[in-house]
């Protein structure tokens, strides 16, 4: 039988395992899905804008390994591809993304939506080739897939759109991808070199990422060898949290004081699995080694003593072996004492019947919390005590990314995604539902910034339309609570970052969600549970204290001056 060229590439991508294929219909793509329609292997989400499907669908990449699969039609259509896109390259996810394209004969005269996409998605691909003729099957479609395996990016195919519907010369192949291999085996120098190297250091300290997640045993076992506090990355949270007698918590602005003071405090660092990018929480003087897959990584945040390019599971395992075990265990035991100690405070202030004492309990009471109105910690806690051990989080970018990775534990088999890399808005909604799409069965919650969940607030009712029963929470502080800090530590009065928000439970509530606002502490509990026992998508839209303070590891005189000097001017300029 003849096949077409849009039939050839959906049967090979049913064929290779992907399930769902996200984007919005239009002219250029009519073949392709129309194949769709009748590939009963294949489901077709169509959102309400391309940007949500393609966080979706890199979603999807990042939680199996399986590339993950968007379309664009001719002109706007793929342009609002991108901003998806590039998070999907930050964070190193295979991606193929198949843009629409005016008919052949019109490439170049400056028709009717005609963009260069191959100009457009240059820099944003690993691969980047448009489609001319049926004879380019399946070379094209292989050399794309494989292209965004091997170099864990984005590949763009473009189509115009008289051509997906010719027919391929009889006889045409069915393609056949190449999936990486995992096992990356590190030298024997390298290995020596990093034995040598930990086995002299009295102050040991590991860095531990994303890409050591497969290799929890392992991790562990070298840092009960070292006694060595592990400072977790954001990212590495689904791999190291619960049950881990070394976590000392994350690094960076949203961190905490023990994990600083162990990247800080160190004589030798061993980085495992993690592109950390904020080099001011680097040791100054430590001697470090890097094990990372990516060659390209080692030693770009930080000079790098031992290289050991491999497989974070492998090359650890090899390690184990070969090191003497650390007898002195006063390095990890002072760095845990200082982070139970932050914990219990955190915990505290999560805590809706706590009450602060001190002065700098009556400066936040002024500034901060005058009408005892919701804690984000405390939203951020709750979500904790009630969502499954299996659950799905995703979070937006800015202050509810603060406070989910200081409250929500990855224990269990919990897993987790956010716009790490690309530091992306709007990215938590469109993620869960890639995510939840996957297995309508497992609990998948957004933990949304209201600002995030506005600019893609019509994908709210993707979830409904395709059945999706995500637990949508909005962290609704009325502002651009991230951005309002940054410019009060500034010493500038908060400016541009409020947000004039409608009662998004309603608005949820209108779409066909379940809905139910929330603004008394006392009632977090309470709505939580309601939310996890609905059969379909929900959204808590909970009013949180907008002012509410992330302190930093180590708080500077001027971050706390600047920020008390925009305090005065907002409440003299308020009169």
């Amino acid at each position: 039988m003849s096949t077409t060229v849009a039939t050839h590439i959906v049967d090979a991508l049913a064929d290779h395992g992907v399930t769902q294929i996200w984007g919005v219909v239009g002219d250029a793509l009519n073949p392709l899905t129309d194949a769709i329609r009748t590939e009963d292997r294949l489901e077709w989400v169509g959102v309400r804008h391309e940007e949500a499907g393609a966080f979706a669908a890199a979603a999807q990449a990042q939680l199996t390994g399986r590339i993950g699969v968007v379309m664009g039609t001719v002109g706007p259509g793929s342009l609002h591809l991108i901003n998806g896109l590039y998070d999907a390259k930050k964070s190193h996810t295979p991606m193929l993304a198949i843009c629409g394209q005016v008919p052949s004969a019109e490439i170049g005269t400056n028709y009717f939506q005609e963009v260069n996409n191959d100009r457009v998605f240059e820099d944003v691909s690993v691969w980047n080739q448009t489609l001319t003729s049926p004879e380019q099957l399946p070379q094209m479609l292989v050399s794309a897939v494989n292209a965004a395996y091997a170099q864990g990016g984005v590949a763009v195919l473009t189509i115009p759109g008289d051509i997906g519907g010719l027919e391929l010369p009889s006889g045409t192949p069915a393609p056949s991808f190449a999936v990486p291999s995992a096992a990356a085996v590190p030298s024997e120098d390298a290995l020596a070199a990093a034995a040598a190297a930990l086995d002299k250091g009295k102050k040991v300290a590991m860095l531990v990422g994303r890409g050591a997640e497969h290799a929890r045993e392992q991790t562990l076992a070298v840092a009960g060898r070292l006694n060595a506090p592990m400072v977790v990355t954001l990212k590495g949270k689904t791999g190291f949290d619960g049950h881990n007698p070394y976590n000392v918590g994350q690094a960076g602005l949203l961190g905490n004081k023990a994990a600083a003071d162990a990247l800080q405090d160190c004589d030798v660092l061993l980085m495992v699995g993690t592109d950390f990018p904020y080099r001011d929480f680097y040791p100054a003087d430590a001697v470090v080694i890097q094990i990372d897959r990516a060659a390209t990584h080692i030693g770009r945040r930080v000079p790098v003593d031992v290289a050991v390019t491999g497989d974070a599971g492998e090359a650890l395992a090899a390690l184990l072996p070969r090191l003497t075990a650390h007898e002195d265990t006063g390095f990890l035991d002072s760095i845990r004492d200082t982070y139970e100690s932050w914990r219990e405070r955190q915990d505290h202030i999560a805590d809706p019947d706590y009450e602060e004492s001190g002065v700098v309990a009556k400066v936040r009471s002024v500034f901060d919390n005058p009408d005892d109105r919701i804690r984000p910690e405390a939203l951020a806690a709750a979500v904790d005590r009630h969502a499954p051990d299996d659950a799905i989080f995703t979070m937006d970018t800015g202050m509810s990314t603060t406070w989910s990775s200081r409250y929500v534990e990855m224990r269990g088999d919990r897993e987790l995604l956010g716009s790490f890399n690309l530091g992306s808005m709007a990215n938590a909604l469109p993620q869960a539902l890639g995510a939840q799409a996957l297995d309508r069965t497992r609990r998948v919650v957004s933990l949304s910034g209201d600002g995030g969940l506005m600019m893609l607030l019509g994908d709210l009712r993707t979830a409904v339309s395709y059945r999706l029963p995500v637990v949508v929470v909005v962290f609704d502080n009325a502002s651009l609570g991230m951005v309002q800090l940054e410019q009060q530590e500034g010493g500038i009065a908060s400016f541009g970052t409020q947000l004039d928000n409608p009662d998004l439970a309603a608005v949820a509530t209108a779409m066909g969600l379940a809905g139910r606002r929330v603004t008394e502490p006392d009632d977090l509990d309470g709505a939580l549970q309601w939310a996890f026992s609905q059969d379909g998508p929900v959204l808590l839209d909970v009013v949180t204290n907008p002012d509410e303070v992330a302190v930093p590891p180590h708080p500077k005189v001027s971050q706390a001056w600047g920020y008390a000097v925009a305090k005065v001017t907002e409440a003299v300029e308020s009169r």
